[in-house]
């Protein structure tokens, strides 16, 4: 069964699947997870190799290389039980079969080994993972723009994803912030970003730590009538987060989203009601002065009479 599982997961996602790796960053890393098993494969090259093997056969693995993918196979396993997104399943995978490839190759000759390892590294530095290009309700400020959007109307109830680029975790949280925001923008509920590995100024205010150390990226802020009420994840006295998994079945439960849609939409039938009748005042109206009553001004002028 924990082998059917993941299985139909994959089935199950395998047109977004195959979306992905049509991208030219998943293919050049596709080839690169599959280096050593090319290597050792291939006619003309594999009889070239040295092997530990005791029938003497170079174009198959030994017994310690199959160890070692063995043991990769382990760590992706537990790795993708966390994860969340088609992204990060890929992510892992193509991070671990690197660090797989990368000793394979220099347990087979260190040319080699380092040959690869300067592949990686010009990978790494000339090569970004594809960003999210779907649809969004989201506004993206910036350090100028934020506390004026924030502050601008007491009556709206703020989400705001603190951020960095360069973050597998906040490239990878991106679908999920973006379907939250399809779902639940609404006129007294908007979803924000703030990049604050491009804002420094931003991160010092907020309290949110770029460090990848701290692990606090990303980063989610409710923010009503201008100033935060919750955030996700939390940090501790040492400025590191606490373990949170940013599922959308966590977030809805945790910052209540459906009750803040419910009471947020109510915003959207006020603000049409303003033009069909005036706004009610919050202070009570001031009583009158009331003037005095025809029979009491009837019976004075009798009594005057009598006196007369």
């Amino acid at each position: 069964m924990a082998l059917l599982t993941p299985l139909f997961a994959f089935l199950y996602h395998l047109p977004q699947v195959y979306k992905w790796l049509l991208k030219p960053y998943y293919i050049a890393s596709l080839f690169m997870c599959v280096a050593f098993l090319l290597v050792r494969k291939t006619p003309g090259i594999c009889e070239h190799l040295s092997t530990q093997r005791e029938d003497g056969n170079s174009c198959d693995f030994d017994w310690r290389e199959v160890e070692i993918l063995m043991f990769l196979s382990a760590i992706v396993m537990m790795k993708n039980r966390r994860a969340i997104t088609i992204e990060q399943h890929l992510g892992n995978i193509i991070l671990f079969s690197k660090v797989a490839n990368v000793i394979l190759f220099f347990r087979l000759d260190i040319r080699l080994g380092l040959l690869y390892l300067t592949l990686c590294i010009v990978f790494l530095m000339t090569c970004k993972p594809p960003l999210y290009m779907g649809p969004e309700y989201i506004k993206y400020f910036s350090d100028k723009t934020i506390d004026d959007e924030l502050e601008k109307d007491n009556r709206v109830t703020w989400i705001v994803e603190f951020f960095a680029n360069w973050s597998p975790e906040c490239q990878s949280f991106a679908s999920v912030y973006a379907d939250l925001s399809l779902k639940y923008n609404c006129a007294g509920l908007k979803f924000g970003k703030v990049d604050i590995g491009r804002y420094s100024e931003v991160s010092k205010k907020y309290r949110v730590s770029t460090s990848p150390l701290s692990k606090q990226l990303p980063s989610l802020v409710l923010f009503q009538g201008g100033k935060e009420v919750m955030r996700r994840p939390q940090v501790d006295k040492k400025g590191r987060a606490v373990s949170w998994t940013f599922t959308e079945e966590n977030i809805i439960r945790e910052f209540n989203l459906n009750e803040l849609y419910q009471k947020s939409k109510k915003l959207d039938k006020t603000k049409g009601e303003k033009f069909e009748r005036p706004t009610e005042s919050v202070f009570a109206p001031v009583p009158e002065e009331e003037e005095p009553e025809a029979e009491t001004i009837t019976a004075m002028d009798t009594e005057s009479k009598k006196d007369k």
